[in-house]
């Protein structure tokens, strides 16, 4: 064993983070784990995780159901192309693998949604394949400590990463070594306010011995985010609402929401969608703007809310449901917000 693997082994203790993914050796609730905390906090994505077991105890039970419901269960999670692919990896394993999960790191990632580190995680913790885990703890930790300056996000520094991941593993513990790689990242050499001063590695760390540890690791490319304006109709009468169902190739797929117009800035044109239903006197806006933050994107909604005497007929992308069957419907972060500030206004 290399002297790195040995003091991280000295230092890991199972019960730093008592997670209730780490109690199995069941790959699909692994897999289930690994899914729902791709860029998740552990805080949030816990109490999700442990519905979905609940409610799916066996990846054939994840493959037969509705995804309206598998979509119901994930509202609020965020990125729900993950729900998606979930249920067409669970398909896969039904079909091709007769409902037990694969237990090579090859056909693992074959798996819808599965990417390099899913799959080393799953074949590692579940299997005990010895496959080396790399996410951004792990690449926190080896940049730090190694004094690595290749961009985490370049094709040539996801590969050298790779390959010290690899030659650092301990071959013989490897779910272990793999869980204490990344409790360490998490609980020591943090992306903010590490604790060197109790750091094993604290003598041999070349970012400290530099002062870089607040440039460690390097990502070669910023992230610009783009700036969305919605502007959502929420027309109603009495008993009844329009929504609608969104199923282009854009964010949130499959997810409900209101009637929408798409501007380019915060202005409503004068001239829109529902000019010919709608006089300006008989909508107000909503107290102020929604917002919320996506990987790539700022996304600002503003909601005008129209009672009718009687809701036209809808046009075809359009739904008429009961305003009592409204929390029924799985929406966006943003129309969630809004509906649970206004919804006994609209009722």
């Amino acid at each position: 064993m290399n002297a790195f693997a040995q003091n991280l082994l000295e230092w890991y203790n199972p019960k730093n983070r008592n997670l209730p993914w780490k109690k199995t050796k069941d790959a699909y609730k692994i897999w289930l784990s690994e899914i729902i905390m791709q860029q998740t906090r552990v805080e949030q994505g816990t109490p999700y995780y442990l519905k979905f077991v609940e409610q799916y105890p066996s990846i054939k039970d994840l493959a037969n159901a509705p995804l309206d419901d598998i979509l119901k269960l994930w509202e609020g999670l965020g990125y729900y192309s993950r729900a998606r692919n979930l249920q067409s990896a669970a398909k896969q394993v039904v079909e091709q693998y007769n409902g037990k999960f694969p237990n090579n790191y090859e056909d693992i990632l074959k798996l819808k949604g599965v990417g390099n580190y899913t799959a080393a995680a799953v074949a590692s913790f579940a299997y005990n394949v010895p496959f080396a885990v790399v996410d951004g703890n792990v690449f926190r930790v080896l940049s730090r400590v190694f004094g690595v300056e290749l961009p985490i996000d370049s094709n040539e520094g996801k590969k050298y990463f790779q390959q010290l991941a690899q030659q650092l593993l301990d071959k013989k513990n490897p779910a272990k070594y793999n869980q204490a790689i990344m409790d360490f990242g998490a609980l020591v050499c943090k992306p903010k306010n590490p604790l060197c001063d109790d750091c094993p590695f604290q003598s041999n760390c070349k970012a400290l011995a530099s002062n870089k540890i607040d440039v460690l690791p390097i990502k070669s490319k910023k992230l610009i985010k783009t700036d969305r304006f919605f502007h959502y109709f929420v027309l109603f009468d009495d008993e009844f609402i329009l929504i609608q169902q969104r199923t282009q190739n854009d964010i949130w797929k499959d997810l409900f929401e209101f009637p929408l117009i798409e501007t380019k800035n915060e202005k409503l044109p004068k001239t829109h969608l529902f000019s010919d239903l709608i006089q300006p006197k008989q909508y107000k806006k909503s107290s102020f703007v929604y917002k919320q933050t996506l990987s790539h994107q700022h996304v600002y909604a503003r909601f005008y809310e129209i009672k009718l005497k009687e809701l036209p007929k809808p046009k075809k992308s359009m739904i008429k449901i009961e305003k009592s069957k409204l929390f029924s419907q799985t929406f966006p972060k943003i129309v969630r917000s809004y509906l649970e500030d206004r919804f006994n206004y609209l009722s």
